[in-house]
């Protein structure tokens, strides 16, 4: 099975150079695609630097679209998506590709220790949690996790992606609506941590936001 690694990425010099290199280290990962979503500093020339392929948007257009821009394109048979900031602890995304190579998932899910930092209070990640549980059942440890694993079949039945934030929780809903496989895998991944200042809570602000309009809009096709 032809698997394909896809990191979009805004602003990442520091981290998407070892995230490309700890994929690449992966033996069943053929190769790694950067979406750079027009950052202005040295993403583009790190990521190429370690070994991968990259497409800039211009303009900036957001993760999902971003997805939505690049992925049709694409040949794979299994999709890994790793977010540009996880750097070294990539290397733990092999085992997230062990049930969907091995057919014992359709989509694998990355769930994350404990913050090492405390960021905001929660209410992003509580919402996804309570949100998906209440439209499909499933409780999850890490809902907003963007470190996936996913089939050709997954891929088809969950695209276009949502705009923004919303990427993640309208996957999950979505493929777990489909009678899709979907597990969590325990990883000791870690990324970068937004803090309790202004872009942090802006940033969660925003994040919070997109959760709201997908459990929304998929509670109300869900009523109709």
């Amino acid at each position: 099975m032809k698997v394909v690694a896809v990191v979009p990425t805004y602003e990442e010099e520091q981290y998407v150079g070892e995230t490309v290199r700890s994929l690449l280290s992966i033996e069943e990962v053929e190769g790694v695609l950067v979406i750079d979503d027009s950052s202005a500093d040295r993403t583009v020339l790190s990521a190429l630097d370690a070994g991968a392929r990259v497409v800039v948007n211009s303009p900036n257009l957001g993760k999902g679209n971003s997805l939505n821009r690049v992925l049709p394109h694409l040949d794979f048979d299994v999709l890994l998506l790793i977010d540009g900031d996880i750097g070294v602890s990539a290397t733990e995304a092999g085992g997230m590709l062990r049930p969907v190579l091995s057919g014992e998932a359709d989509l694998a899910i990355a769930s994350f220790p404990p913050a090492g930092v405390k960021g905001g209070f929660g209410l992003a990640q509580g919402l996804a949690r309570r949100g998906i549980e209440r439209l499909t059942g499933m409780r999850m440890q890490s809902p907003l996790s963007g470190q996936r694993a996913l089939t050709r079949e997954v891929y088809g039945g969950t695209s276009p992606f949502e705009r923004g934030f919303g990427v993640e929780v309208g996957m999950t809903v979505d493929a777990v609506s489909s009678r899709f496989n979907v597990v969590e895998v325990e990883t000791k991944m870690s990324h970068r941590e937004t803090g309790r200042d202004i872009v942090g809570f802006i940033h969660r602000g925003k994040q919070f936001a997109d959760i709201l309009r997908v459990l929304v809009k998929r509670s109300l096709t869900r009523g109709r």
